[in-house]
């Protein structure tokens, strides 16, 4: 049992750009998977395997349509309008701290070791979220697979030494529609209801990301609620008339 990790694949942003391209075309989830079976057929050896990836790429990019629809469907409008891969990448790693719980630990993970470190293992995020989900196999496969896929992300670098990996951080600029509505995702991806403004833009999951925004771009945001406290503090939530 997985215990709900669930990414459980390498996943290439390649694969992330034909699996939102096919959704946005409006293609049934039949025809995704098989258009997907093509397209990874050349690198996923097996059955099972390609199963399993066309899985993950689907639970990003198809099924968040119900479990957020108002987030899938604004990742639906801003991909076409995304030229480089940079920019796509934010929807794509958006959707899938949306989609998978223990993503979004893993690179939450990542992000606090940043705060100290410069380089990363796999035993190194292991160690860190290993209290919740215990010392399975899955655990170790899945923590592999991530390195694996945030590597091929530029979110990840590899160096010299074969099992440690530089964290590349606020990698990647967009703009304030792009930030907003990641920072959305990571809203909605988090356990608390609401976030101070100051914890929310520098959440640990979000390290590869430059955000640059202020709480006034959040207050004129509909998707978003920004109340003022005791102390100056602003709290945001996601407003109830989107979720």
């Amino acid at each position: 049992m997985d215990k709900g990790i669930g990414f459980s694949r390498t996943i290439l942003l390649d694969w992330l750009d034909v699996t939102a391209s096919l959704v946005v075309q409006k293609m049934d989830p039949l025809g995704i998977r098989q258009r997907l079976a093509n397209t990874i057929s050349g690198t996923v050896t097996g059955i099972d395997a390609q199963r399993k990836t066309i899985d993950v790429l689907s639970a990003i990019w198809v099924k968040t349509g119900k479990t957020a629809p108002r987030i899938h469907q604004e990742a639906l409008a801003l991909f076409p309008t995304l030229s480089s891969s940079g920019e796509r990448l934010w929807l794509h790693y958006g959707l899938t701290l949306v989609c998978y719980p223990f993503f979004r630990k893993c690179v939450a993970a990542i992000g606090q070791i940043s705060r100290t470190e410069e380089i990363i293992t796999r035993k190194m995020i292991k160690d860190r979220i290993a209290g919740e989900y215990g010392h399975l196999g899955a655990l170790d496969r899945s923590v592999e697979r991530i390195i694996a896929s945030l590597t091929n992300w530029g979110i990840l670098a590899h160096t010299e030494q074969k099992q440690n990996y530089r964290i590349l951080l606020h990698n990647f600029a967009s703009s304030e529609n792009l930030q907003s509505w990641l920072l959305s995702c990571a809203l909605q991806a988090h356990p608390s209801d609401a976030i101070p403004f100051d914890d929310l833009v520098h959440l640990p999951e979000l390290y590869p990301f430059r955000i640059t925004i202020g709480v006034d771009c959040l207050r004129r945001d509909r998707r978003f609620e920004v109340q003022r406290q005791g102390g100056g503090l602003d709290m945001v939530k996601i407003a109830e008339t989107e979720k």
